[in-house]
């Protein structure tokens, strides 16, 4: 599948820290972007496998439940080229000589995906410059001046 590069649009930001705090600069940020439904993902496995969508999403969701239930048992997954599944929670202090209370002290248990570095860089992308579309409300500007060099 040939990559199409990466939209981004210009924004103006004015800077609030550090050296240039009060300047305003220009950063890129992505646009055009699309999201790919889990069946359509599937389908596109599926097409390169011998098997159905169906196959494929089963199998999927079912790796997901069997990594979740070992992560609740307080072990790490390594799942694949995306990186290692691993338990995690918030934690509040205690003072030194109270009593740390489990149900009150400890919340928020969460399964924590420490990403591939190698397989969430990605290396083989292009850009492409856009216009923001007009947020609702606003009409476009005809001015002309949205072009950068």
């Amino acid at each position: 599948m040939a990559n199409k590069p990466l939209q981004f649009v210009l924004v103006e930001r004015k800077l609030n820290v550090g050296a240039n705090a009060g300047k305003v600069v220009q950063i890129a940020q992505p646009t055009g972007r699309h999201r790919v439904r889990f069946r359509n993902f599937c389908e596109r496995v599926a097409k390169s496998t011998t098997f159905n969508r169906q196959e494929v999403e089963a199998v999927l969701n079912y790796a997901t439940e069997i990594a979740r239930d070992i992560v609740v048992n307080g072990d790490i997954v390594e799942f694949g080229d995306l990186g290692t599944l691993k338990p995690s929670f918030k934690s509040k202090s205690v003072p030194k000589g109270e009593v740390f209370n489990v149900q009150k002290h400890i919340e928020k248990p969460v399964v924590r995906l420490s990403p591939s570095k190698k397989y969430f860089t990605l290396t083989d992308v292009s850009y492409e410059q856009t216009t923001a579309k007009p947020k609702k409300g606003e009409k476009p500007n005809d001015s002309g001046n949205e072009e950068y060099p």
